[in-house]
């Protein structure tokens, strides 16, 4: 409970989330919503948090309660964005939360942080990607990137998801970071033939999605499996389809149900990363806690691919890539890889464990909120 004896109010915002509450709702999300939402619902069990989320208007009523998450619609993303930043704000106060949680650099957390600042209430904010700790998001974004470290730097709490991104996000913007791996729920394994290759993910020119599909034809006696979202803005994605579905070895699905992404993973072989950059991928979690090994052209945070040997990185050799491939689906290893992976999964993603984590932090972060809230203020 809070110094004032109450539970915590806690306010999750990410708009693009509703449709991983709602499955009816076929739109596109991402990594930092899979967090949030996991995070959201975990929390939302325990008694001293009451919780809310902030998601855009899908056509859903303005309040409604799922998973003990008490949903506030607010902007329309086909209204002109000054209604809409108008709309978060009403939201945000609708909320009237001690704490507001957001994750992925956007207008949206710049307005959080201006909130929160003007309001006296607490802002955390959690990195999606490496961009945002290495410095690259304020290169290519010129005004958004100086929003962006401002509210970087209003933030009592800032949380990244490895310790590379640790060292990073101090040296390009001088905050302080705590590490806090993604978490998520782990369901007991159940057996399942390991019949195909599979890639799952946006079509966001960082994830290459079109190096699954020169893997596909490089390997025609393999099955392969794509599920690829078409990302927001994205006007080659009908390109990009049209070529997967030409590849007779490689099945193209534009989109699978959040919750029926499982059965994919737990029938593939090998689950693969073209990402030139990540901070650390959900899929990547996804794939060792239903035990499928990993083979990941590039991306490798804080080397946990070989340190905990879920799988193997090529380092972003196109011609080593191949090798490993064959390997993994040659080689009666790839199960070992699979279960180290699970084992990965339960020592460091079990959102069982990572909530307690949370719920230390955000009583912590409240009671020296409530601390400098009631110290009165020195006359002159």
């Amino acid at each position: 409970m809070t110094p004032a004896n109450r539970p915590i109010k806690i306010c999750f915002i990410s708009p693009k989330a509703y449709p991983l509450f709602n499955a009816d709702v076929k739109e596109v999300f991402g990594g930092a919503e899979v967090d949030l939402y996991f995070l959201s619902r975990e929390l939302a069990k325990y008694k001293d948090f009451q919780v809310s989320f902030i998601t855009a208007d899908y056509g859903q009523e303005k309040f409604e309660t799922i998973e003990g998450v008490r949903i506030i619609k607010s902007l329309d993303f086909k209204e002109n964005p000054v209604i809409g930043a108008i709309k978060v704000w009403r939201a945000m106060r609708a909320a009237d939360a001690d704490i507001y949680f957001r994750e992925a650099p956007s207008s949206a957390g710049f307005l959080l942080a201006l909130f929160c600042k003007l309001n006296r209430r607490v802002f955390v904010y959690r990195t999606a990607s490496r961009g945002e700790c290495d410095g690259g998001y304020l290169k290519q974004h010129f005004l958004g990137g100086r929003a962006f470290l401002w509210s970087l730097r209003k933030a009592a709490l800032v949380v990244v998801q490895n310790e590379t991104d640790e060292t990073e996000i101090c040296r390009t913007a001088g905050v302080s970071a705590v590490v806090i791996p993604n978490a998520h729920p782990l369901p007991a394994l159940s057996q399942a033939q390991r019949d195909t290759v599979l890639w799952v993910g946006r079509s966001t020119p960082l994830k290459r999605p079109g190096l699954f599909i020169d893997l596909a034809e490089q390997m025609p006696g393999e099955s392969f499996t794509m599920i690829c979202q078409r990302a927001t803005g994205d006007d080659d994605f009908h390109a990009l389809a049209q070529r997967a579905e030409n590849v007779k070895n490689l099945k193209f699905i534009k989109r699978v149900p959040f919750h029926e992404t499982a059965s994919y993973y737990q029938r593939a072989k090998i689950f693969v990363n073209t990402s030139d950059s990540e901070g650390f991928p959900n899929t990547f979690v996804e794939a060792c806690k239903y035990a499928a090994p990993i083979l990941s052209l590039s991306i490798n945070p804080d080397d946990f691919l070989t340190t905990h040997k879920c799988g193997l990185c090529a380092d972003d050799d196109w011609e080593k890539f191949l090798k490993q491939f064959e390997f993994l689906a040659k080689s009666q290893e790839a199960r070992d890889y699979g279960m180290n992976g699970r084992r990965y999964a339960e020592k460091k993603h079990d959102i069982e464990k990572i909530v307690k984590r949370y719920k230390e932090l955000f009583l912590a972060l409240t009671a020296r909120s409530a601390s400098r809230n009631n110290r009165p203020e020195k006359s002159d």
